[in-house]
């Protein structure tokens, strides 16, 4: 398989890229700083510079032409105000979306988050609030799209510990941490299950094989 991951200097996504390139399959990353390109090509992934908040559908399905599935693994990041959150956690999803659509790609896997809501109050943080609702409102429209086999994984608090393996993903686990490397290896297992499609998936870790755990919420 092709897969293209948007965000890919992301820590979930040179994680994910690492997995695929190791198996077998094409990865390639779309990063907006060519600085970041070789830190692509040391895990075995394919740089594509693009800028996801200034592109265009046209230049986002040029990249995506000849590819399986596509991963929205990108985001605004820790310091960037409610402003960004909007032009990347949501606008750019959603030309993704748009992107794979022109190029003919149905497989749309997105990494959101715990809690993400389109309606979120700004509680205690109004900049988080501005997180959930920019990751709530791109995961509504991903869903409204007839044309892709989408799915929405929504993990609970990322940590940068050593993978276990073992998670509990379902449409509501309940709160809780889970490691990066996990969240790629799900992401990973995903792309491999078409039953998945049309799911929306919270994660966090526990007890149950990555492998397992997919096949046991395919086709729900």
């Amino acid at each position: 398989m092709r897969i293209v991951i948007a965000g890919g200097h992301g820590k979930i996504a040179l994680r994910l890229e690492r997995l695929l390139s190791a198996r077998g399959d094409s990865a390639a990353g779309i990063i907006r700083n060519p600085a970041q390109a070789d830190d692509l090509r040391a895990v075995g992934a394919d740089p594509l510079v693009l800028d996801l908040e200034k592109a265009s559908v046209e230049e986002v399905a040029a990249l995506l032409g000849g590819a399986d599935a596509v991963v929205f693994a990108a985001g605004a990041g820790p310091g960037s105000g409610a402003a960004r959150k909007k032009t990347v956690d949501r606008d750019a999803a959603v030309l993704l979306a748009d992107g794979a659509e022109r190029a003919g790609v149905r497989r749309y896997l997105t990494v959101s988050s715990m809690g993400a809501d389109a309606a979120a109050a700004d509680g205690a943080d109004p900049v988080f609030g501005a997180y959930l609702r920019a990751k709530g409102a791109a995961d509504d429209v991903v869903r409204s799209r007839a044309a892709l086999d989408w799915t929405v994984l929504r993990p609970g608090r990322l940590t940068d510990g050593p993978g276990t393996g073992r998670v509990r993903l379902a449409g509501s686990t309940g709160r809780g941490e889970v490691p990066r490397d996990d969240v790629a290896a799900v992401l990973a297992a995903l792309l491999d299950t078409p039953g998945t499609a049309g799911l929306t998936l919270e994660l966090v870790g526990g007890a149950t094989p990555v492998a397992e755990a997919v096949a046991s919420v395919a086709g729900r």
